[in-house]
Order: C-alpha cells, then structure tokens, then sequence
C-alpha cells in the first residue's frame, strides 16, 4: 500500500524518529523513500518586509543575507547528507532533495506523490516553543490529502496499534491503513469505539471487525463510554500502544472553533505516534 513514503526532516531531534520510522515501514512495504528538507525562504522574505516597512527602515545587507542563505544551504545539505549514510546502510531504495520555499507549501506539493508522509511532531525550534505541536505539522495535517504519520521524538517498532472507529468515511480509511500495516510488520490491532450509545457501538464494532477480517492480522474489540479524544489517548497510554490510529478532521471547522479539534487534541498529548487517514 505505502510504496512511496516521504520523510519530512529538519536536522531537529525528530530527525532521527522519522527516519527510523520511515526506515521500518520501507522495509515492511519494500518501499522507496523520499526524503526532504526545506530551506525557509521566509526568514529572508520576512527580514527584507520588516527592514523596509518599520518604525525604523533598516534593509538588512546583501552580505547578511548572503551569509545567512549560505548557513541555511549547508544545514540542509549536512542533514540530507546524514540521511542517507543512516538509509544506505540499511540497504533501502531512497532519494533526498533539498527544497527552497514555504515549508507547509513545500511538503504539501511534494505530498502529491507519495502514499504516507512521515513528520515529527514538532520542528527544529521547539526548545524554545512551549506548544505541544509545531505549526507546520499542525498546518500540514489539516490540508493534505495523503496519510500522516506524526511521531514522537523516541522511537519504538510498532507492534500494538490502536485504531479509533466510529464509522466515519475518515475512519473508515484508518482500518485500511491500520489492515495494511499491521499485516506487514505482523503488529495486533485493537479497535477502539467511544460512545454511550451501546446498541450503536455494537454496530459498529461489528462493522470493523469485519472488515478487518481480510487482513492476516490479530483483532480486538474494545468498546467504552467517555469523549472519544479523551478516551483514545488515555486508553492508548495505559495499555502502552505504539500507534494510534484515526480519521483526520471529521467535522467543519465552525464546530472545531466552537468545541476544539479531536485530532489536534488527539496529536498533542499522545504519547505515542499518530496516524491520520483521510
């Protein structure tokens, strides 16, 4: 299924848990990587703006600039550099580029190609951001159309996944991704409904393990009452999954203002990677 996976990297400590992750899923789907990187042309786009049109127009130089540009280039070739001597040895088909613009803009149109893209949960500035989600993972999961892996900055092999149903068309594209991944890396798969509605909640139980039927995989059935993002991510933490699994995005963004969003709840306080389907 994930034939072609993108790797988004940025030299920060998530580096090292995307690339094992990637490096695990490839190997489970015989798979090509993609790895890249973005060099922010923002931060020069923004100093040029903020000189210019300040309470005190001061244009950085063209040798600040250049100097900074030049730093810019290098981090981004060291780290795509480091990627692939840690990809060569493990004997995987793999390609890095470097990519110059808006990193969400960037990801997004390289996304276009691959069938999982795998980011950290936060970027190379998240020392000093005390958000629990960086803003271009953030903004990448709301607009991309492909499957999103979101992964903490330790990583574990997957072997127990938990995967959130409730019979959406989102989560629906959960139980296949969760079906073909717990296949290839032999991993169970526990699918977990959330309602107080128990007549309902047997429906779809049902629905999930039927379907699930068709994958050479160990199923279970859980089913609980409670608010679902709560639930997930408790329920996750104390029976210590690898991954958690879920549609992405399920309602209008007026409702998500209104009553905030599972799935930015759900990617904030997991402890363990999450998997986005849409």
């Amino acid at each position: 299924m994930f034939k072609n996976i993108m790797l988004a990297v940025d030299g920060s400590t998530y580096t090292d848990s995307v690339l094992a992750h990637g490096i695990e899923l490839a190997r489970a789907f015989h798979s090509r990587l993609q790895v890249i990187t973005v060099a922010d042309i923002r931060v020069f786009e923004w100093a040029t703006a903020i000189g210019a049109d300040g309470f005190v127009p001061i244009v950085p130089s063209g040798i600040y600039q250049d100097e900074s540009r030049k730093l810019m280039e290098e981090k981004c070739h060291k780290v795509l550099e480091k990627c692939a001597e840690v990809i060569t040895k493990e004997n995987i088909e793999f390609e890095t580029e470097k990519v110059v613009g808006a990193p969400t803009d960037s990801i997004l149109e390289r996304s276009q190609l691959a069938d999982l893209v795998i980011m950290g949960k936060r970027g190379e500035f998240a020392r000093w951001d005390k958000k629990r989600l960086g803003a271009t993972v953030e903004s990448v999961s709301r607009s991309i159309r492909k499957p999103i892996l979101v992964v903490k900055k330790e990583y574990r092999p997957i072997k127990r996944i938990l995967v959130g149903y409730d019979g959406s068309e989102h989560a629906n594209k959960a139980l296949q991704c969760v079906g073909n991944i717990g296949e290839a890396t032999m991993a169970k798969v526990t699918v977990l409904h959330i309602t107080d509605d128990r007549e309902l909640g047997v429906q779809y139980c049902k629905e999930a393990e039927r379907y699930l039927k068709s994958y050479k995989i160990t199923v279970g059935i859980e089913m609980i009452s409670g608010i679902p993002k709560k639930g997930i991510v408790q329920y996750a933490r104390e029976n210590n999954y690898d991954l958690i699994a879920i549609g992405a995005y399920g309602h209008s963004r007026i409702r998500e203002a209104l009553l905030g969003s599972n799935t930015e709840y759900i990617l904030s306080l997991a402890e363990c990677p999450v998997l986005l389907a849409k």
